[in-house]
């Protein structure tokens, strides 16, 4: 039976201003991306998301991300390398303990917003957040944009790494995401979501923006946690693949039970 993962980022409420469904959505997803501070969330409210993910054995994952509330992650940055090793190692290390005490563990990690986008093709900070995972946890997987060249270079330098697609984005025609600042990079209709993703996993293709049919290669779908249908998209997807006869499985729990063998 052909698996997926279904993944989505949680964590995002900061005090007395809430972000999205999350206790809905952990009874949807095999995975949570969890914010750990720098673009959102909130030690109290993180360690409750960590909670129910691990009453509910989602598999977490470490949703890193510039320092950047303000902004919510999505604003282009350039610090130092030693600024966003140690940005990274700080994050991860803030997700382990609050994990902990919530009785789960950090098995992957997930840049956040601008940072995913600009490691993807920018080989300088990735290899600093590259760098940082290693530094802490070498066995943490890394989830990255399935076709980015990050992909290879941290497998070169000996992460394993996940690749994922966006439900809910639109893609162009060279695999990179549609900017957020244009009409229609997201999509909201939550059936033709949840075909478009049947299809990827059957086919492995996606229709890019201009029409063409692009390759992707992916473990995981992302869907985002903090638009309005978010939890309306994931059950339809969620339904979509059941039906088709897609098995939903953590990516991570496939990685551990491959070692295993």
């Amino acid at each position: 039976m052909v698996s997926i993962d279904l993944n989505s980022d949680l964590g995002e409420s900061f005090g007395p201003w809430p972000m999205g469904d999350d206790v809905s959505m952990l009874g949807i997803v095999t995975s949570a991306n969890i914010a750990c501070g720098f673009h959102a969330g909130d030690p109290a409210g993180i360690l409750a998301v960590l909670r129910e993910a691990a009453r509910r054995r989602v598999s977490v994952g470490a949703h890193i991300g510039y320092r950047d509330l303000v902004g919510f992650g999505r604003r282009n940055m350039d610090p130092s390398s030693a600024e966003l090793i140690g940005d990274t190692i700080y994050q991860i290390g803030a997700l382990q303990g609050l994990a902990r005490a919530a009785g789960t563990t950090v098995s992957y990690v997930k840049p956040h917003g601008a940072l995913y986008n600009t490691i993807a093709s920018d080989a300088l900070q990735a290899a600093d957040v590259i760098a940082g995972i290693k530094a802490l946890d070498p066995s943490l997987i890394l989830m990255a944009l399935a076709g980015a060249p990050v992909v290879e270079q941290a497998r070169a330098a000996g992460l394993t790494v996940v690749c994922e697609a966006f439900a809910d984005r639109a893609y162009n025609a060279d695999g990179s995401l549609v900017s957020r600042r244009l009409p229609g990079a997201v999509i909201h209709d939550p059936a033709a979501i949840a075909e478009r993703m049947l299809r990827m996993v059957e086919e492995r293709r996606i229709t890019a923006v201009d029409g063409t049919d692009i390759a992707i290669e992916a473990d995981s779908i992302c869907i985002h946690g903090d638009t309005p249908a978010a939890v309306a998209i994931a059950r339809t997807v969620r339904d979509r693949l059941l039906a088709g006869g897609v098995e939903l499985k953590s990516f991570s729990e496939t990685i551990r039970g491959a070692g295993d063998a």
